[in-house]
């Protein structure tokens, strides 16, 4: 399989391996998104499967401080590029009659918590997205998946929060067991889904 990664900044050099492209481009863009096709198609063909990992978080105030910055700001990162992406791959995944649209959400989609009401709501607008894709193209032989990880053991997260205990986190390497399989052929009966990840803080 080709990997074509999409970042601001990103290319090549980054993930050196013959099946890895980077491209640069701005998913917060409908235009730029659309455009990122017409450098990804020609080198690996179309997308059959596109991983939504773009995100961005911000909690520690209630609803009412909130600023409208930090509700812009987050559902620019975890709506909007969804948004945009899905609808940048769509048109030939239904013309071919086969995709698999996963994104990374967060446990606060499903179950929301005080001071995380920007974030939380974005999340959960994703997953709708996803779950509305899903409806909609069930029957193209795509389906629409969301993963909903609780804390991710990531050198950022230990950094942040020193004095908790890790143990219980998701490791990366099972969030990606998890999107290879709904990638894959096995997945197929799998759609609509919200599929919580916690680890060991259920």
């Amino acid at each position: 399989a080709s990997v074509a990664g999409v970042a601001p900044g990103i290319s090549d050099a980054d993930f050196p391996h013959p099946s890895f492209g980077g491209f640069s481009g701005d998913l917060k863009d409908g235009a730029a998104a659309r455009d990122l096709l017409s450098h990804v198609v020609p080198r690996f063909g179309p997308v059959d499967v596109l991983v939504h990992l773009v995100g961005g978080f911000n909690g520690g105030t209630r609803v009412e401080e909130t600023g409208e910055d930090v509700v812009e700001r987050m559902f620019e990162l975890n709506f909007r590029t969804a948004f945009h992406a899905a609808s940048a791959v769509l048109p030939s995944m239904r013309e071919r009659g086969f995709g698999r649209l996963l994104a990374i959400g967060a446990r606060p989609a499903v179950e929301p918590r005080a001071l995380l009401g920007a974030y939380a709501a974005s999340k959960a607008a994703l997953v709708s997205l996803w779950r509305t894709l899903a409806a909609e193209n069930k029957d193209r032989g795509i389906t629409a998946n969301v993963i909903l990880p609780g804390t991710i053991d990531t050198p950022a997260n230990r950094r942040h929060m020193p004095d908790a205990d890790p143990s219980g986190w998701v490791a990366p390497a099972h969030i990606a067991a998890l999107l290879l399989h709904l990638a894959s052929a096995h997945g197929a009966a799998v759609s609509g889904a919200a599929i919580p990840l916690y680890g060991a803080e259920v």
